[in-house]
């Protein structure tokens, strides 16, 4: 376990999770109430599943003071952009950008200074082209993903966007997926997490393991999170 040391700058410490899909926010709101240092969740695209529950996240967040970054399904079980910062006010939301074309705005949020790129699922696929206005700016890119890769080399392709990435923006860039569900039911699933430093160089990896993290992306440090 790592120790986190010395002061940082507000909101960038993030727990990172893998949660399993549901109905409810039940992971989430174990999580965000954990007694562990964190300002920000992030979870994956589409734990979120309706309106009510953006509703219900949003209310999570201002309880705890926390910014909650993941993804939501609207009426049309369509997947959409989400950043709610910890007043509960929704500070990004916008539509998933189709396969081919260029990234769709906003894609980036602003709170407490820091400035919040964002990338959902295979937009990271449309990310080297898409943040470049944001580029001298962004603190960090998040990244939730939907559901697990579904081949090691979707897995290591990904993994090597992620870090082109990283370079372009000289930023951090760090994503997380559902602990379960495979693309289009396809009967595999690798569950990912990942963090990539500004010199593309990773922070750690997360390949079929689903334990919690909270990472100081000022010190580089992260700890595990044990559930009991």
């Amino acid at each position: 376990m790592c120790v986190f040391g010395g002061e940082t700058q507000q909101f960038m410490k993030i727990l990172i999770s893998q949660p399993y899909h549901e109905e409810n926010l039940q992971q989430l709101e174990t999580d965000i109430a954990l007694d562990a240092d964190f300002d920000t969740v992030l979870y994956p695209e589409g734990y979120i599943t309706n309106k009510v529950n953006v509703d219900k996240a949003c209310a999570l967040a201002n309880k705890y003071h926390k910014m909650i970054i993941s993804g939501y399904r609207d009426e049309n079980r369509k997947d959409r952009a989400l950043i709610i910062n910890p007043h509960g006010e929704i500070i990004l939301e916008r539509a998933k950008t189709p396969m081919n074309d260029r990234l769709f705005t906003p894609s980036a949020a602003d709170f407490d200074g820091n400035k919040i790129g964002y990338l959902l699922c295979v937009e990271l696929l449309q990310g080297l082209l898409g943040l470049e206005k944001y580029a001298a700016s962004l603190a960090y890119i998040a990244h939730p993903i939907g559901v697990g890769m579904f081949s090691d080399e979707q897995f290591d392709e990904w993994i090597a966007e992620a870090k082109k990435i990283a370079l372009k923006y000289n930023t951090l860039i760090l994503g997380t997926s559902h602990a379960d569900g495979s693309y289009r039911n396809c009967g595999i699933s690798i569950p990912i997490a990942y963090c990539i430093d500004r010199a593309g160089e990773p922070i750690f990896i997360s390949k079929n393991d689903l334990r919690t993290r909270i990472i100081n992306l000022e010190t580089k440090e992260f700890e595990f999170i044990i559930n009991e």
